[in-house]
């Protein structure tokens, strides 16, 4: 009883409130985002995600080709892009050949019986410990040499999803998600669809909103030559990370959205970041910068957030340029004369 209290404070700490349509805030929120999309959009998006070998794999119904590709993914949580690439480089990562070769041989440990037994596995790489220390001699997850425990239960945890819960197919699996969902007569027939697919998912072992998200989102843009229907979600699916957080932040959207909350689970909640950044895409035609865009796209507008502040990208607007402590003073920023530069600490 004490937990599920203290469970239902947490979440009621991080619920956000629907978001104030103040006409003022939002056009403020618009000509803020629409400036950004012009400066660091990327405006062959669609055709960056379009992947051939995808397609094939789709194509065929390839759960294997489709999970080496989610793992891969999945492994930059946590850390810098390059540090994740280079311990794949040298020690390789989990596979779907891999992991179902190592649950042939029947492992003793219960919990790698199905998807639901192996919760709470708690593998640990650095202590060799886990849930089920007298099995953990004869463990398959400690063979792979990854870069942390974490990422081996991410493995397994999603492979037995695939293997119990898609029924070993996961684009029948998507499919038949997306079409069960889709309800043309709900209020917001994409939100609905997209919540069928994520939900589910969130319950794999490990994986973030936003790394679930990107994820996702690049196989369902990435395979729409076969499946055109998955780009109307792929474009949907946002990734919220500090940087979009911390723009949206510091630009004055949040506050006059009245939507200010930390950067966490509640860029997710309803009136959150995804939720805001949904919002303005929603007001800004994409067509404008590609015709063949669809005319609304998140995800377009949320990684043209992204590519402003990332060192990879304009590097504006980010921790190496703007002292957290003060406004920005960077009267070289093009938004700086519309931006509120409200202090990030």
């Amino acid at each position: 009883m004490v937990a599920n209290r203290a469970a239902s404070q947490v979440r009621a700490r991080l619920t956000t409130k629907p978001i104030d349509l103040d006409t003022a805030a939002v056009d403020h929120a618009i000509r803020l985002v629409r400036q950004v999309c012009c400066f660091a959009g990327s405006f062959d998006l669609v055709e960056d995600f379009r992947d051939q070998d995808l397609s094939a794999a789709v194509e065929r119904h390839d759960s294997a080709t489709l999970f080496d590709r989610l793992i891969f993914d999945f492994s930059f949580q946590g850390i810098s892009d390059e540090i994740a690439a280079n311990y794949m480089r040298r020690h390789g990562q989990a596979t779907w050949a891999s992991v179902r070769k190592n649950l042939a041989s029947r492992p003793s440990c219960p919990k790698l019986k199905t998807y639901w037994t192996f919760h709470a596995c708690r593998y640990e790489k650095t202590s060799r410990t886990c849930a089920e220390p007298d099995h953990i001699a004869t463990c398959p997850l400690p063979t792979h040499r990854l870069r942390n425990g974490h990422l081996n239960q991410i493995a397994y945890s999603l492979y037995l999803f695939i293997r119990d819960v898609a029924d070993g197919d996961l684009v029948g699996w998507i499919d038949d998600r997306l079409e069960q969902a889709y309800d043309q007569a709900a209020p917001d027939p994409l939100a609905q669809v997209r919540n069928a697919l994520i939900e589910p998912l969130r319950n794999v072992y490990g994986i973030s909103d936003k790394v679930l998200a990107m994820a996702l989102s690049g196989i369902l843009i990435g395979a729409a030559d076969v499946r055109p229907k998955w780009l109307e979600v792929g474009v949907q699916l946002i990734a919220v990370d500090t940087l979009v957080h911390n723009f949206l932040h510091r630009t004055g959207i949040l506050a006059r959205l009245k939507a200010a909350h930390p950067y966490g689970l509640g860029c997710y909640q309803p009136g959150g970041c995804a939720d805001i950044v949904r919002l303005v895409a929603s007001k800004i035609d994409a067509r404008q910068f590609n015709r063949s865009f669809p005319q609304v796209f998140p995800r377009f507008v949320q990684l043209a957030i992204w590519r402003y502040r990332s060192q990879q990208g304009l590097d504006i607007c980010n921790g190496n340029q703007v002292d957290d402590r003060q406004r920005c003073q960077n009267r070289h920023c093009r938004l700086y004369r519309i931006c509120d530069r409200i202090l990030l600490k």
